[in-house]
C-alpha cells in the first residue's frame, strides 16, 4: 500500500511551542521550538529558532539553532547560527553561516566489510 502524501506542518513566526514535537512528515518552522524534535524533513526560515536536539532524515537552516543536529543531509544557509554539534552523512556550509561545535560525520558500519575482515583476523590468530 502506497504511502499517503502528509501536508506540511507550519509552525508559524508568532508562534512559541514549549516541549518536544514529533512528526514523520515535513515541517517548516519559522517560529519556536524549546525542546527536542523528531521529524522527516525539518526546514528553519530566518526567524526560525530551535532550542534543543533535532533528529531528522534532512534540515535545511536559515535561523537559529542551540542544540545537538543528527541527520543526513544537514544544510547551513548564510543567515544560519548553529551553537552544537552536527552529526551528519551530508554537511552543506554556505558562506555567512555561523556554526560553533563539532561536524561529526556518520558512517554506518558496512556489513560487508566487517564480514571479510572478521575471517582475516581470525587467521591471523591461529
Amino acid at each position: 500500500m502506497a504511502r499517503k502524501a502528509i501536508a506540511a506542518s507550519l509552525i508559524a513566526e508568532n508562534v512559541t511551542v514549549n516541549g518536544d514535537l514529533a512528526s514523520d512528515g515535513d515541517v517548516q518552522l519559522d517560529g519556536t521550538v524549546r525542546g527536542d524534535l523528531r521529524v522527516g524533513r525539518l526546514t528553519i526560515g530566518e526567524s526560525g529558532q530551535v532550542e534543543g536536539a533535532i533528529e531528522a532524515e534532512a534540515v535545511d537552516i536559515r535561523g537559529r539553532v542551540t542544540g545537538s543536529i543528527v541527520a543526513q543531509t544537514v544544510r547551513l544557509h548564510a543567515s544560519a547560527q548553529v551553537i552544537g554539534d552536527v552529526i551528519h552523512t551530508q554537511l552543506a556550509i554556505d558562506a555567512g553561516a555561523r556554526f560553533e561545535g563539532r561536524s561529526l560525520r556518520f558512517e554506518a558500519p558496512a556489513p560487508a566489510m566487517a564480514a571479510l575482515e572478521a575471517p582475516a583476523a581470525m587467521e591471523a590468530a591461529e
